[in-house]
Parts: structure tokens; C-alpha cells; sequence
């Protein structure tokens, strides 16, 4: 009878066995290209969910254009790719610099009000 695996000991367990080969990032042909200037995050236990979307100039209407789905641990690897990138955008080209005072969720959500009817309070 064979013995159990550890799975954590197991090749392909994290990082891939020296000379085993890695996945491949294919980008299909047509693959369809989102610009997006706003993303709202909301949460349950299980997932994290980013709705992508567009706000023009003069208009009131965010439109959603794209809504991704990923467990917690997908999205905190997320975050630490985002921020290890902008760290080498900003030691490239200088330092991404946020407007000061308030922000655009002040503008967008200042009307949203509780359920018993009082602003948030900030």
C-alpha cells in the first residue's frame, strides 16, 4: 500500500518543480478591451465581486461593463500584484498623484442614505 502525500510536500504544490513547466497566459485574438474609470467592490464570505464601469463627462449614470468574481484569496494576490506594479510604475515615471480633499465616492454616493433614513456618517 502506498504511503499518503503530504499535498503541501507534493510537487506542484505553490511554486512548480524546477524544469516543470509553467501556465501559459493566452490572450485570444478578440479578446474584448474595457476601459473602466470606476469599480465597485462589494463582498460576501465567499467571493469578492468588482463591477468595472464608465462614467462620462456630464453624465449622472455609471454604466457597468464588466463584473468579475474571485474567491478572497485570488483577491488579496490581486492586491499585492497591484501594488507591487504601481511601485515600479512610480519609481518609472513618477510618483500617481490622488486629487486632494474629497474623494469621487463623495461625489457619487453623498446621496445614498441609510436604511433609517440618516446620511452615512463618514
Amino acid at each position: 500500500m502506498a504511503e499518503p502525500t503530504n499535498p503541501k510536500n507534493s510537487p506542484g504544490a505553490g511554486q512548480p518543480a524546477p524544469g516543470q513547466a509553467r501556465p501559459r497566459l493566452v490572450i485570444p485574438p478578440g479578446t474584448e478591451v474595457l476601459y473602466s474609470n470606476v469599480v465597485r467592490v462589494a463582498h460576501s464570505p465567499a467571493e469578492m465581486v468588482f463591477d468595472f464601469g464608465r462614467l462620462l463627462p456630464g453624465e449622472l449614470d455609471i454604466i457597468i461593463k464588466s463584473r468579475v468574481l474571485m474567491s478572497p484569496l485570488s483577491a488579496k494576490l490581486l492586491q499585492r500584484a497591484l501594488s507591487e506594479n504601481i511601485a515600479k510604475y512610480e519609481k518609472q515615471f513618477g510618483e500617481i498623484k490622488l486629487p486632494a480633499g474629497k474623494s469621487l465616492a463623495d461625489d457619487l454616493f453623498k446621496s445614498i442614505q441609510s436604511p433609517d433614513g440618516e446620511e452615512p456618517k463618514s
